[in-house]
């Protein structure tokens, strides 16, 4: 049995002032959060970029597509990277139409397409624990087919793109099945025509979404009617939280169900199939407030917080703040939903009140990313965040005093030179994988020059990271595949004395109770763990030791 040691030496970056430091690394205080790695795809390039908090690359998965938009690195190191094919019937931002996972060496092991005149992927995608992957796809709908169910006509143009999301199922390297969709045609309610389906009280079914609104007989607006621009999943809940930017609210569907309950309103964990669970942001979406209650503003990347981070569990946004009543500034953003077993106590609108944390508040002055752009919290509390038409990649303490700060180099045309003023340098996001990460577990990190033409503040910022792995005889795990008891037993007397923990294929995080201790033993309670796939983590001030277990 292999166990994977990693060397972990901290970062020592000094923080100089720079006059013609325009990409690149351009701020790193004592503060930031240094163990770890940024990933990010530059919009108008085909490859995908790893950098240290140094600003140095250490790892790059070259394509034949520009991303569409998501990129992902799952835990057995394998990239997952959606890639625009230029769909031309689905010509809006975010548009992607493929997917794909790249090895380690850069090379395409699976591929999946989703683009024709009648649907195609866009924005974002997600690996689930059971390997599969979920899809953002726009849906074509012909304006008599949207009239016929309530649609406003006046409201409605030649042709509008609704939404499904699908579960695909890998087969082979350029095959899928999807083993599970939902669609919004199905969950629909207007309150224009009594004389067509749907018609109800939109103000009195919070789980279902008013068909006209946002509808515009403008052809561009009117077309992407509701413009999911970020999905997210929670394997505690087995639920699915999307970002729709027309409506300005974030949705919560049940993701238990199966394809049929999720066409109705009834079956799942949560008995109400495939209707909206919550939503929150603006309450004006289904008849229950006025502007003066709209939180969201062309929001995006809406996720559930990973267990083991200060505020797990809740939900981050980057609230863009396009049409911001006061003016156009962002923020980012945390919710509590008020979860109910499978469901949420629902208090119309919908609760809370307000955000448990926000950076930048009422701050107009500061920054405004108009549109893509995202955010997540760091192990010590603070949050990365990636302003995405700017390209710039910010970190922020718990206080909002920025540590680290980054310029995404790359454009259409290739490397931006180190003095010029970066243009067209945009970034959907920008996502932080921790060292010990088990998407690293098996490689060797070496960071080499920077991306751009070196700068001061990137040279005298050193880093000696690496990973190796070795064979440790005298170290077993056992039993593999596991019910209830991991036993942990080492022939010579080893210290013990380490933090121990599980890591799912979402990147959560499980910490472990020792039951049982000895010299050479330990033995750890796993049974209320659910099933799946996981990497044991060994963590010392010095090391990490990481092995792929299965819980059955």
């Amino acid at each position: 049995m292999k166990i994977y040691l990693q060397i972990l030496i901290n970062f020592i970056c000094i923080n100089l002032s720079v006059a013609q430091t325009t990409v690149g690394l351009t701020l790193n205080d004592s503060n930031s959060y240094d163990d770890g790695y940024v990933l990010f795809a530059p919009i108008g390039s085909t490859n995908t970029y790893l950098i240290d908090k140094c600003g140095k690359q250490v790892k790059t998965w070259p394509s034949d597509y520009k991303p569409g938009q998501s990129c992902y690195l799952l835990p057995d190191g394998t990239l997952l990277r959606a890639g625009n094919v230029n769909n031309t019937t689905f010509t809006a931002g975010g548009k992607g139409g493929i997917i794909e996972k790249i090895d380690w060496n850069g090379n395409v092991i699976w591929s999946y397409n989703i683009s024709s005149a009648t649907e195609c992927q866009h924005h974002d995608i997600k690996a689930l624990p059971n390997g599969n992957v979920l899809a953002i796809v726009w849906e074509l709908k012909t304006n008599t087919e949207a009239i016929n169910i309530g649609r406003n006509p006046a409201l409605t143009t030649t042709t509008i793109w609704t939404e499904k999301i699908i579960e695909i199922q890998p087969n082979g390297a350029n095959g899928g099945t999807i083993v599970w969709e939902w669609h919004i045609w199905n969950h629909l309610i207007q309150d224009f025509d009594n004389t067509k389906p749907n018609y109800g009280t939109v103000s009195s079914n919070p789980g279902l979404i008013d068909l006209n609104f946002s509808a515009s007989a403008n052809t561009t607006i009117g077309q992407d009617w509701i413009h999911l621009n970020s999905i997210d999943y929670n394997p505690s809940l087995d639920q699915i939280l999307v970002s729709s930017h027309s409506f300005d609210e974030i949705w919560i569907i049940d993701h238990s169900t199966s394809t049929s309950q999720a066409a109705s309103n009834s079956g799942g964990n949560s008995g109400k199939g495939g209707d909206l669970l919550y939503r929150w942001g603006n309450p004006q979406a289904y008849d229950n407030g006025t502007v003066a209650n709209q939180k969201f503003f062309g929001q995006h990347n809406a996720h559930w917080i990973a267990t083991g981070l200060p505020n797990q569990n809740q939900i981050m946004i980057f609230n863009n703040g396009n049409g911001r009543t006061g003016g156009n500034y962002s923020t980012v953003e945390i919710i509590n939903p008020p979860v109910n077993g499978y469901n949420y106590y629902v208090t119309l609108p919908f609760l809370p009140a307000s955000t448990s944390w926000i950076y930048n508040a009422n701050n107009t002055g500061s920054f405004y990313a108009q549109n893509i752009s995202g955010a997540e919290q760091l192990a010590n509390g603070n949050v990365l965040y990636c302003d995405g038409p700017s390209g710039i990649f910010t970190e922020v303490d718990t206080i909002g005093t920025k540590v680290w700060q980054y310029v995404n180099p790359v454009n259409g045309t290739g490397i931006i030179n180190q003095g010029a003023t970066p243009n067209a340098n945009l970034a959907f996001r920008a996502s932080f994988y921790q060292s010990d990460y088990a998407g690293f577990s098996n490689h060797k990190l070496v960071p080499s020059s920077t991306i751009e033409n070196s700068n001061t503040n990137s040279s005298n910022c050193t880093l000696s990271l690496s990973a190796i792995s070795e064979e440790i005889s005298s170290v077993k795990l056992f039993p593999n595949p596991v019910t209830s008891v991991l036993n942990l037993i080492s022939d010579a007397n080893t210290n013990f004395n380490s933090e121990f923990y599980l890591i799912n294929n979402l990147g959560e995080k499980f910490d472990l109770q020792k039951i049982n201790t000895s010299e050479k033993s330990i033995s750890f309670n796993i049974s209320s763990i659910q099933k799946g796939i996981y990497f044991f983590v060994i963590r010392t001030n010095q090391s990490t030791f990481v092995e792929k277990i299965i819980i059955e």
